[in-house]
């Protein structure tokens, strides 16, 4: 196949726009004060360009220590950081927010996000949970120093989120003990969760466990009562029939 060479004039034009293709994504506009760097840092930070936003903002914020508006860009930092899932940089800059602007506007929404980088961090339910607990340490502390706030209610939210998973946790280490034939230490996971995490969508299983841990220490007559009313209370779900099941099968012993 023949190929047909390129005019030499046309080389340096094909050449030219290539490499402006190549960093139209990337360049980044030049600014010629400090106040142009952060309007500029903020107005990509809700374009949702947060790459180049944090380059921005982190210089913004080590050129203008004490400035009027730092505490807004330590925030935006911290933010841009969050939606690029470098959640330990963003814990980081909301945590000094907060510990240098406490009376800051954004000190609030800093407080909540901290608690958003901190549980992004938690591991997956059957591993350590000491980050979950921060987390709802820090959605707590939140609710208390700034009631009202428009973000109260999703911080509500994520408390049960996160305390949905600390008491999967128990469950499955109290179903882990069944499997093991350990009815007692199974039992009390059980119950802690009917206990501690009573708000939860955990407590039908954790029910389920406590009568099958019965059951299994010869207590059939209370773990019969237990079934039926797990029965009646959770009608159509998954974990009634499963109380039927073993409800039926305890019956049928003599």
């Amino acid at each position: 196949m023949t190929t047909i060479p390129m005019p030499r004039r046309l080389a340096p034009l094909v050449l030219a726009f290539a490499l402006a293709g190549c960093g139209a994504a990337t360049l980044m506009p030049s600014v010629h004060s400090e106040s142009e760097r952060f309007a500029l840092a903020r107005r990509l930070h809700d374009q949702g360009k947060y790459d180049q936003a944090i380059e921005l903002l982190k210089t913004y914020v080590d050129n203008n220590a004490g400035a009027t508006n730092e505490d807004d860009a330590i925030y935006l930092l911290g933010d841009s950081y969050l939606h690029s899932k470098s959640w330990s940089e963003a814990g980081a800059e909301f945590e000094r927010l907060l510990r240098d602007y406490p009376e800051s506007d954004s000190s609030g929404a800093a407080r909540f996000r901290l608690g958003e980088a901190l549980f992004a961090q938690s591991r997956p339910v059957d591993f350590d949970q000491e980050t979950t607990l921060k987390a709802i340490e820090e959605w707590q502390h939140y609710l208390r120093d700034f009631p009202g706030h428009w973000l109260n209610a999703e911080a509500g939210r994520r408390i049960l989120i996160a305390r949905n998973r600390l008491a999967d946790k128990l469950v499955n280490t109290g179903t882990l003990y069944l499997k093991m034939r350990l009815a007692e230490p199974a039992r009390v996971y059980f119950v802690r969760v009917t206990t501690d995490y009573a708000d939860t969508a955990s407590v039908a299983e954790a029910e389920l466990g406590i009568a099958l841990a019965d059951a299994m220490l010869g207590k059939r007559d209370d773990a019969i009562t237990r079934l039926k009313s797990i029965e009646q209370r959770y009608p159509g779900q998954p974990v009634a029939a499963k109380a039927e099941r073993e409800r039926r099968r305890l019956e049928k012993r003599t």
